[in-house]
């Protein structure tokens, strides 16, 4: 997200600590929901090893709730994919509507990098704002906000991270990035979780 102050240093993993490649890595999305949901919302995780899929993981976080971080950090150590895993990709800081990610807390949790990517930057004044006056629990939320720091430009995206450096970001986007701009491993969670859509849209509305 765009921020007018200096960006707070990302949480970086020195090369010589780090044993699993970033090649191997796990993209989150959630699944559609209708704006008067609330409850549990899936998540899918698309796990790809370079260009190869290997598998999926699945879970749920609450809408607009504050178990995100556990969640996904959860679900990546008690995965068989676990041992390899190098790297958790997010589209965005949030799941489920406002459940916002701790990028840092979920890169020490699960043992592996973080890297949070949008196509454009955020309006991080109009997000501090909703955050803040709308949602529930909204300034800790904000506080996760800024612990990922600013976003930053990086293979024609913009990325915020933990435990990674902005040319090791770069490096690992490259091989997944095609004319959606979207990281594919991104792209094939998202069709994963629009699978596990909470209730379906009807002539009259969402059925459940």
């Amino acid at each position: 997200m765009s921020c007018a102050r200096a960006r707070a240093p990302a949480a970086e993993t020195p090369p010589a600590r780090r044993r699993r490649a970033l090649s191997h890595l796990v993209a989150f999305d959630d699944a559609p929901f209708p704006r008067a949901f609330r409850g549990d919302v899936p998540v899918v995780g698309a796990v790809c090893a370079r260009d190869r899929l290997e598998g999926f993981l699945a879970g749920a976080v609450r809408r607009d709730g504050a178990n995100a971080t556990a969640v996904l950090a959860t679900l990546v150590r008690e995965s068989r994919f676990a041992p390899q895993l190098g790297l958790i990709l997010l589209e965005g800081l949030a799941l489920a509507g406002f459940n916002v990610v701790d990028l840092p807390r979920l890169a020490a949790a699960s043992g592996c990098a973080v890297l949070a990517v949008a196509r454009r930057p955020s309006d991080q004044r109009a997000l501090r704002a909703a955050l803040r006056d709308r949602v529930p629990g909204g300034r800790a939320k904000w506080a996760r906000v800024e612990r990922a720091g600013a976003q930053e430009p990086c293979a024609g995206l913009w990325v915020q991270r933990a435990g990674l450096t902005l040319a090791e970001a770069e490096r690992a986007l490259a091989p997944h990035l095609g004319p959606g701009r979207l990281p594919a491993p991104l792209r094939l969670a998202h069709l994963a979780a629009g699978l596990l859509a909470v209730g379906r849209r009807g002539r009259r509305g969402w059925l459940y």
